[in-house]
């Protein structure tokens, strides 16, 4: 089953949570925003103060674009070369950042839990990170174009970029679930769908994931149902895109995706998974008018009560 809302015609106005005057601490869970690959922390800095609006004290872990070149030290690393590279410890520093930031954010409600905001990377980084150090002080996790699922094994042309990473987290890291201690959200952007690079490509792929019956609470939600996507078409542009997708991501160029991430690698079985139409993978390079990405404010307005809950 998948739940198709319809298109969001109004502006929603902000739900924002209150502080308590005697205790000075926020009623809604603090949230912490974890970076994606290649970004730094400047770059969440508008979807910080956004969050701020709707009463959501949040923390951005301290990353420079500069500290990703530390993941260079897996170069030395046997398993990178076998593609059985391993989050730990080439990764550790990112965990030491989060971790720090985590510690800053439970200081809005001590005692209390909190969610993480994983945008691209961070949102597998994050999983990594509860399966190590524990999850019991997070009560969501929610992702924002993170490619969960490694590319498939065997086909031409494809590419493990992570050397074995989202591997050992699809085989190490707990499963997703959606229940009342702990719930994971996965938002994934239809803004382009991709073309093979030679041949016909003018089809309307539904990206989707297939929902377990078994599971009624993973479901697919598609917001906006493609109303703003960019049209299916064999542009040199979409064939370009389509090979990102089916090399670096999903073994497959016919399919939706926010530009960067495509649409089935983004969403997690026992997940609540949502599609969010016509939105861009990253804030580099967006624009909140032509090309939205998941922490611009009209954006965010689609998923913001999952932080209110």
């Amino acid at each position: 089953m998948a739940l198709v809302l319809p298109p969001l015609k109004f502006k929603l106005k902000p739900i924002c949570c209150s502080s308590s005057p005697a205790t000075s601490h926020f009623q809604c869970r603090p949230a912490v925003i974890l970076p994606g690959l290649g970004n730094n922390s400047g770059d969440y800095q508008r979807l910080q103060l956004t969050l701020k609006d709707y009463g959501v004290p949040t923390v951005v872990a301290e990353v420079s674009r500069f500290d990703w070149l530390r993941n260079a030290a897996g170069l030395v690393d046997p398993n990178y070369w076998r593609a059985t590279l391993r989050p730990r410890p080439v990764l550790d520093w990112y965990f030491s950042r989060m971790n720090d930031a985590i510690q800053k954010a439970k200081e809005f409600t001590p005692g209390g839990k909190l969610s993480l905001i994983g945008h691209s990377a961070g949102g597998w980084l994050a999983r990594v990170y509860m399966e190590e150090f524990g999850s019991s002080d997070i009560s969501l996790l929610l992702t924002l174009g993170t490619p969960h699922l490694p590319p498939p094994k065997g086909l031409p042309w494809v590419i493990d970029q992570t050397r074995g990473l989202l591997n050992y987290v699809e085989k190490q890291c707990s499963k997703a679930v959606y229940t009342p201690e702990l719930k994971y959200v996965c938002i994934s952007g239809r803004y382009i769908q991709g073309a093979r690079f030679f041949g016909n490509s003018n089809v309307d792929v539904d990206s989707t994931v297939a929902i377990d019956t078994d599971q009624p609470i993973s479901e697919v939600a598609t917001v906006d149902n493609k109303t703003i996507s960019t049209a299916t078409s064999t542009t040199f542009r979409a064939r370009i895109v389509g090979q990102g997708y089916k090399q670096q991501v999903c073994g497959q160029a016919d399919v939706w995706g926010d530009g960067v991430v495509p649409e089935v690698s983004a969403h997690l079985e026992g997940a609540l998974n949502i599609s969010l139409d016509g939105v861009y993978h990253s804030p580099v390079g967006s624009d909140d008018a032509l090309r939205p990405w998941y922490g611009s404010p009209a954006v965010v307005e689609k998923w913001i009560h999952h932080l209110l809950d």
